[in-house]
C-alpha cells in the first residue's frame, strides 16, 4: 500500500530523512517512534504530499507522490498538528466543505452520522471557534475520514484529547483496523503504540533503526529494545 525507496529529504544542507526504505502492506498498523527531531513528522509529510522528497520515490497504492498528488490525496486521511478547520464555520459547514474538496456528496444525515461517531452531533451547528481543543481534535478526526480513505496518517493523534476523547479515537481506530485500513501513526507513547500497532518502527537521525513485529515481542522486550536504541544515540 505504501512503498518508500531510498528517500532523502534535505532542508538546505541539512538532511532530515537520510535514506529510508520502507514497505507498508495493506491493513498494517505501523507505529513510528523516535526522539524529537528524528524525522518522524517529516516522513508523514512526505507520504501525504505536503513535502516533496529530495531523492527517492514514494508510492501510495501504486501512485507516485511526485507525479500523482491528486490521486494520492484521495486515498489518504491526515490528522496532524494542524486541524485544518475553519473557526468561522460550523462543524457541519467544515465537513460539507471538505467533502466537496474530495468530490464527495454528503447530505445532512450523512454528516450528522459522521459527527455522531466523534460525539459532536449535538454541536454540529456551532462555530468551531467556540470548540475546546479536544472537540476540535475530534472534529479533525471526522474531517480526516470523510472521504473514506484507504490510508490514515496520524501524527500524535491523542494530543489534546480528554479521557472520553481518547476512548472515542481508540474505538474508531480499532474499527478501521477491522476494515483493513492501513494506518501509520507517529507517537511518543510507547505503551499506546504497542497496544495499537501490529508493527513498530524506530527512526533515529532520519533512518530506520528498527522495524519490528509486535507478535515477536512483549511490551517489556520492546521497551528494552527502544531504550537500547536511545542509549546508543
Amino acid at each position: 500500500m505504501i512503498e518508500i525507496e531510498n528517500v532523502v529529504k534535505e532542508f538546505g544542507r541539512k538532511g532530515v530523512i537520510n535514506g529510508i526504505d520502507l514497505r507498508i502492506e495493506k491493513g498494517d498498523y505501523l507505529v513510528i517512534l523516535g526522539p524529537n527531531g528524528a524525522g518522524k513528522t517529516t516522513l508523514l509529510k512526505l507520504i501525504s504530499t505536503l513535502l516533496r522528497p529530495s531523492e527517492g520515490t514514494i508510492k501510495i497504492d501504486g501512485y507516485d507522490v511526485k507525479e500523482d498528488g491528486v490521486a494520492v490525496r484521495r486515498r489518504i486521511g491526515v490528522l496532524g498538528h494542524v486541524s485544518y478547520l475553519y473557526d468561522e464555520l460550523s462543524a457541519f459547514e467544515n465537513l460539507r466543505f471538505y467533502a466537496k474538496m474530495y468530490g464527495v456528496t454528503l447530505g445532512l444525515e450523512e454528516i450528522r452520522a459522521i459527527l455522531s461517531r466523534v460525539k459532536l452531533a449535538h454541536r454540529m451547528n456551532d462555530l468551531v471557534g467556540t470548540y475546546s481543543r479536544g472537540m476540535k481534535q475530534r472534529l479533525a478526526i471526522a474531517r480526516a475520514i470523510i472521504h473514506k480513505p484507504k490510508i490514515l496518517l496520524l501524527d500524535e493523534p491523542y494530543t489534546g484529547l480528554d479521557l472520553n476523547g481518547r476512548k472515542i479515537l481508540t474505538e474508531m481506530l480499532r474499527g478501521f483496523q477491522k476494515q483493513g485500513i492501513t494506518t501509520v501513526m507517529v507517537t511518543h507513547d510507547i505503551e499506546r503504540g504497542y497496544e495499537m500497532g501490529n508493527r513498530l518502527a524506530v527512526i533515529i537521525d532520519g533512518k530506520i533503526a528498527a522495524d519490528l513485529r509486535k507478535e515477536d515481542m512483549s511490551i517489556e522486550d520492546f521497551k528494552n529494545r527502544y531504550a537500547g536504541l536511545m542509549g546508543a544515540t
